[in-house]
């Protein structure tokens, strides 16, 4: 490692003649040297002998641990593995520090530079030469010595990543030597006139610093471990399928107990913290365990009931509903906690991480898919007990105390039952109260929805069902209070119903004024409001078309957009002006103008 002496050593085979001659015998040298270092490395006769001295084996004896043995040929084979590492790494130094020196050092008579005499014959990059002959005997060497001795090969794959952690710092060891050579060179000061223009050559042909087109050493280094990576991974599939095809047997009914979901999520833990020493491993074993979160979710899958009796909400629970519930709570966990094994992974790729992250994504929807037939039943009722409000009388005036008769409706008391007993007949037995409240939330919304669109949609109101209505809009806020963490929460359908209520009492002109049309209130609610203060003859859009209140509600969900809306609206007021004509009548009833100035003014925001 000392320059000087080196380039003397150089200097004196050149005189000789016979400096490339010379070089090759020395890199030669060191790779036969490495090559002898690799084969005793691997002996399994030395490594499964207790004592030093190596008897003979008699005719037709293995060599092979003894049994209760394993354990120290283990540590002998890992301790001769480091060894080893130590060895390829000195010899690649010398190498390295004799290929720096033959680019550095020049004939003081004919100022040829040594790696140009090497040049002529296309032997310029030496380290090249040495560490493909290295690499290439690593893999061969290996391949035989793994081929003939089940034990190491049990040993490299299933301690594989011990393995890996050697050539990766050994691959670190190498750079950083690379490093502290080019340091020494040029603080070494030397007396070479061209070694400052030389210098980007030379940093050129150190492979470790620098990757050829198509030559990555790094990958030369680790391609003799890809039949030991392969065989790992296949272990490590196995040992993370292995406890939860244990945990969902054939025909089995339930989920898995808690104990027994902890052991899968302790198996992936301690996979991906085994595979932490290497991003690409990391990344392969990640891949893995979103298997086997598929792998659970198709077997939980196969434990919902889609009978009828999944999506019933009449009777308390059934025995499929328990099971729906226990699946959803058995996913709901699993997520949670890989969860939390990835965000505890100190640099974990994030490839990996993105992986998992998928995984657990379907997962998620999964649980989505097992709760929908349920929210689909009490949507259903939800909207079946609002379209009572129909059913009641709304046209009466007021008592002469000017207070309803009765504090809300009866449609509204059967809401506020029907959606308190779902709550805690079904809803309750979730865990996982977030994801529950993600789904009932919208439930809410749509309920409030439907509400308002039902609400103004009462012919005839009078003074005494407007009351009452108002008092059925306060109760509203209660009876979908269950379904949300607070009501307020539900954002525009919350400020919809908290808007609308006061329109009740207010005059057309005013209403039409309203700040709170077209920007919380669609126009065509308003619209379709108006049409309870005009004359019979002016008809309902659906009572025009000759349709239920229920086929219209329908028709309203078929056609979101306001546009389709406000068409079907004004086929009624035409409806309606060609009638007055017909009967060849003075006048438009009061509201009609207020509507038709209103319809305008909702067509010119749209465009």
């Amino acid at each position: 490692q000392n320059p000087t002496q080196v380039g003397t050593a150089l200097q004196v085979f050149h005189n000789l003649g016979t400096l490339k001659d010379t070089i090759a015998n020395v890199v030669d040298g060191y790779c036969t040297v490495l090559e002898e270092n690799i084969k005793n490395a691997l002996d399994i006769k030395v490594l499964t002998q207790p004592s030093q001295t190596v008897t003979r084996g008699g005719p037709g004896r293995a060599a092979m641990p003894t049994p209760g043995n394993t354990a120290a040929f283990r540590a002998a084979l890992w301790t001769n593995m480091e060894k080893l590492m130590d060895q390829i790494c000195a010899a690649c130094g010398q190498v390295q520090h004799l290929q720096k020196v033959l680019t550095k050092k020049r004939d003081p008579v004919s100022h040829v530079c040594f790696i140009e005499e090497i040049v002529k014959d296309g032997q310029s990059d030496i380290l090249y030469k040495f560490w493909t002959a290295v690499t290439q005997t690593l893999s061969s060497q290996f391949q035989s010595a793994t081929d003939s001795s089940m034990f190491l090969k049990q040993a490299f794959e299933g301690e594989y990543p011990k393995l890996l952690r050697l050539y990766n710092d050994l691959w670190k060891r190498l750079q950083q030597y690379s490093q502290n050579i080019q340091r020494n060179f040029n603080t070494s000061g030397t007396t070479d006139l061209f070694a400052e223009l030389q210098q980007m050559e030379e940093d050129a042909q150190d492979i470790f610093m620098q990757k050829k087109e198509d030559y990555d050493p790094e990958k030369a280094l680790k391609d003799s471990l890809q039949q030991y990576e392969a065989a790992y991974l296949s272990k490590s599939l196995s040992r993370l399928f292995d406890p939860i095809n244990l945990v969902f047997p054939p025909g089995g009914r339930n989920p898995p107990s808690s104990d027994e979901l902890d052991s899968i999520i302790k198996t992936i833990a301690s996979e991906l913290n085994v595979a932490a020493v290497d991003p690409d491993l990391s990344l392969a074993v990640a891949k893995n365990v979103a298997k086997t979160i598929q792998l659970y979710g198709v077997k939980s899958e196969q434990l919902l009931s889609t009978q009828g009796g999944a999506s019933q909400v009449i009777g308390p629970l059934t025995e499929g509903q328990r099971r729906n519930v226990a699946v959803v709570n058995s996913l709901y966990k699993l997520h949670q906690s890989v969860l939390k094994v990835i965000t505890n992974q100190s640099s974990f790729p994030a490839a990996a991480e993105q992986t998992v992250t998928t995984a657990l994504k379907a997962v998620h929807d999964l649980m989505g898919s097992a709760v929908q037939p349920l929210l689909n039943s009490v949507g259903d009722s939800v909207e079946a007990i609002i379209i009572t409000m129909h059913q009641e009388d709304f046209s009466g005036s007021l008592s002469s105390l000017g207070k309803p008769d009765v504090p809300c409706s009866l449609y509204m008391k059967e809401l506020q039952g029907f959606i308190a007993r779902v709550m805690s007949d079904y809803f309750r037995h979730f865990e996982c109260f977030d994801f529950v409240f993600d789904n009932t939330e919208a439930m809410a919304r749509r309920a409030i929805e439907l509400f308002i669109r039902h609400a103004s949609l009462i012919r005839p109101l009078g003074e005494g069902g407007k009351m009452r209505l108002a008092a059925d809009f306060a109760q509203m806020e209660l009876a979908v209070a269950p379904l949300c963490r607070r009501v307020s929460d539900l954002g525009k359908s919350y400020r919809q119903l908290r808007s609308f209520r006061p329109l009740l009492f207010q005059t057309s002109e005013h209403i039409a004024s309203s700040p709170a049309l077209g920007e919380v209130i669609p126009f065509s609610i308003i619209l379709q409001f108006l049409f309870t203060r005009a004359p019979p003859e002016l008809k309902s859009p659906f009572q025009r078309a000759e349709w239920s209140i229920a086929r219209y509600s329908q028709w309203l969900d078929d056609h979101p957009s306001e546009k389709d809306r406000l068409a079907l609206i004004r086929g009624a007021l035409e409806a309606y002006v060609q009638s007055v004509r017909t009967r060849e009548g003075k006048e438009f009833a009061p509201v009609y103008p207020i509507m038709v100035q209103l319809l305008q003014k909702a067509v010119s925001t749209l465009q």
